[in-house]
């Protein structure tokens, strides 16, 4: 006990993990209150294909920066934030319109994501190793400026999505309805598809673009084997994802290991073990 408050000392009393510390609860809380939303619409792959667009996002960043001799990377988040809207809409348009499949529209963005940004980093002059704490998060290179956007972003995310929530709720579970009823869905789908672009953007330096959606779904499923409402289930998702991302930051603190592989890893072992659980939990329910 001794030496975890040792490792507990030590970490707290550096600012850079202070800093990882706090940008771990936010996105933590934010990104499965997103992600309830995309489990309710069947759209839990939403987020990876996001995530890959939005490393075209991070490329452009990197080259329109080497254009203007700023720091290397200096617009990377913002190139980031801008592809993952503009992708997320397109996305969404394509949905409704149906001309293109969802699977399908996703799985353009998948590929288009990945090949766009491999080749604007080596048009930018970097190389694919520039890309590799935006694919896998890099937690140890979180600054100042980045705690501050992302607690904006998250803040956002966690404003819409929790005030809007019924309204929401109805257009993913029931469009037609909320449609008849005078609820313009089309924009709230729109409004739905960004805030999924401004969590996968503020969750990259968390656990990466290509482990993002997650951290959005898989405390979402972990709700689920114990909850049966959806304001309970948002409820819970949430307090899972602080969790596993707080968890997961002090883990790879002590033993040396990724921080958004460790968090992930952490989610999955979580659901396993809530999964195992559920018949003993229901049994006891029958059997008071």
């Amino acid at each position: 006990m001794s030496q975890f408050w040792g490792y507990l000392t030590q970490m707290m009393s550096q600012p850079l993990m202070i800093r990882a510390l706090i940008v771990a609860v936010l996105v933590g809380a934010s990104a499965p209150v997103v992600g309830t939303y995309l489990v309710q619409r069947r759209l839990a792959l939403l987020g990876d294909g996001i995530g890959h667009v939005a490393l075209t996002g991070v490329a452009l960043g990197w080259l329109i920066g080497a254009g203007l001799d700023l720091t290397p990377g200096a617009l990377a988040v913002p190139g980031a934030v801008v592809a993952a809207v503009v992708g997320s809409v397109a996305i969404e348009l394509v949905r409704r319109t149906g001309r293109t499949s969802g699977d399908l529209a996703l799985a353009l963005m998948f590929y288009g994501g990945i090949a766009g940004g491999a080749v604007l980093i080596k048009l930018a002059g970097g190389t694919s190793a520039n890309l590799v704490a935006y694919l896998f998060g890099s937690l140890a290179t979180v600054s100042p400026s980045d705690v501050v956007v992302t607690a904006a972003l998250s803040g956002l995310v966690l404003v819409v999505g929790l005030g809007l929530r019924w309204v929401l709720l109805a257009v993913s579970t029931d469009r037609p309805t909320a449609q008849a009823s005078g609820v313009p869905t089309s924009l709230y789908n729109i409004a739905l598809a960004v805030l999924a672009a401004l969590t996968v953007t503020t969750a990259m330096r968390v656990v990466g673009l290509l482990l993002v959606s997650a951290l959005m779904i898989v405390p979402v499923a972990v709700a689920q084997l114990g909850t049966a409402s959806f304001a309970r289930t948002m409820t819970a998702a949430a307090a899972v994802g602080v969790t596993v991302a707080v968890g997961g930051l002090v883990l790879s603190y002590w033993y040396d290991l990724p921080p958004g592989a460790t968090i992930v890893v952490l989610a999955i072992a979580l659901f396993a073990l809530a999964a195992a659980l559920r018949p003993l939990t229901r049994r006891k329910a029958a059997n008071p």
